[in-house]
């Protein structure tokens, strides 16, 4: 790898969007990702995203929505941009790391017949990885002309093994049986795989976008209970109508490190789809960032800048919140008599 200069290191730290976090959307050709992306550059909740194509031509981008059109870039009204990769994907990530204004999160695309995997090696074994966050891999499925056939295809197959999020589309074409049947074949082929289901590519976006482990975006998913102020304002009415709900928890009392531990990997309920917080170990001075994306975690520690507390959101489907709180209240250090 070539050494940068002094000069070169400078203007790699002056770019405003260190640590953005990225999604890359992947599926077998007709699996619905443009109508998802569309979705996505439509989004209401004020999410300021960049999404990365191959060609604006699949991309049926809102009219009313559109400002202006360089050639490889589409600003949109809402703050969104779409942009092509034509010179190459990490030319174009630059072009958007580059821009002065905000952009929470960059949504690329793969084409239908790809591998996810050199596209993810990118952004974990180049310069880009101190300039971003692999958020998650999410593969966008068919519901309805799904069938083991199907992944007589390497690639079809690997999207599903690299994939942290299967979002099952069209299940408004099938029955519930194919659905279950679906949903088995995908467990047997990821055992671990988080599935969502949508029609139309629709998805609350707190679902799919923002598993980075940016401190400050901890707390921007909240129940009705807890009213933080944060520009992505309150999420919860869009997670209701799908079953998906979100519980906060809090206490000034530390968790006890082993206890957590088992809860991650032993009690969790297995509608947990999502949780991120502020952690405090009874065996520690530090505070702990938090994110749960499926089955992956990560844990950062920094420094306090409050009185010690832990702070939790957990996401999931029909989940009950009296049998998660009673089981991180289980977790919580003892006071000694």
């Amino acid at each position: 790898m070539t050494q940068l200069t002094a000069q070169e290191k400078n203007a790699v730290t002056d770019i405003p969007k260190r640590g953005m976090p990225v999604t890359i959307i992947t599926g077998f050709l007709g699996s619905g990702k443009t109508t998802l992306l569309n979705q996505i550059l439509k989004n209401k909740q004020n999410l300021k995203v960049a999404v990365l194509v191959n060609e604006f031509g699949d991309i049926n981008i809102d009219s009313q929505l559109l400002v202006s059109v360089d050639q490889d870039m589409v600003e949109l009204s809402n703050g969104c941009i779409c942009c092509t990769i034509n010179d190459g994907l990490v030319d174009a990530v630059y072009r958007v790391l580059e821009r002065e204004e905000r952009i929470d999160y960059l949504v690329i695309e793969t084409t239908g017949i790809a591998d996810p995997l050199p596209i993810v090696l990118t952004f974990l074994g180049t310069e880009l990885r101190d300039l971003t966050n692999l958020d998650s891999i999410l593969t966008v499925v068919d519901s309805e002309a799904f069938d083991s056939e199907h992944f007589q295809s390497e690639a079809a197959l690997k999207q599903l093994t690299y994939g942290d999020i299967i979002l099952l589309n069209k299940t408004d074409l099938v029955t519930p049986k194919k659905l279950q049947e679906l949903e088995a074949y995908i467990h047997n082929v990821k055992v671990s795989a988080k599935i969502l289901h949508s029609t139309y590519g629709q998805v609350p976006l707190a679902l799919i976008l923002g598993v980075g482990l940016n401190a400050n975006d901890v707390c921007s998913f909240e129940d009705d209970t807890h009213e933080h102020h944060h520009h992505h304002g309150n999420h919860s009415h869009h997670l209701e109508n799908d079953g998906f709900m979100s519980i906060s928890f809090q206490s000034d009392r530390p968790f006890d490190v082993n206890k957590f531990e088992a809860f991650l990997t032993e009690d969790m309920p297995a509608g947990v789809f999502r949780a991120k917080g502020f952690l405090w170990f009874n065996d520690s001075e530090l505070r702990h960032i938090f994110q749960l994306s499926g089955p992956r975690y990560h844990l950062y520690a920094d420094e306090w800048t409050t009185a010690p507390k832990n702070q939790l959101v957990v996401i999931g489907r029909n989940l009950n919140r009296q049998e998660i709180t009673s089981l991180l209240n289980k977790c919580l250090v003892t006071v000694s008599s």
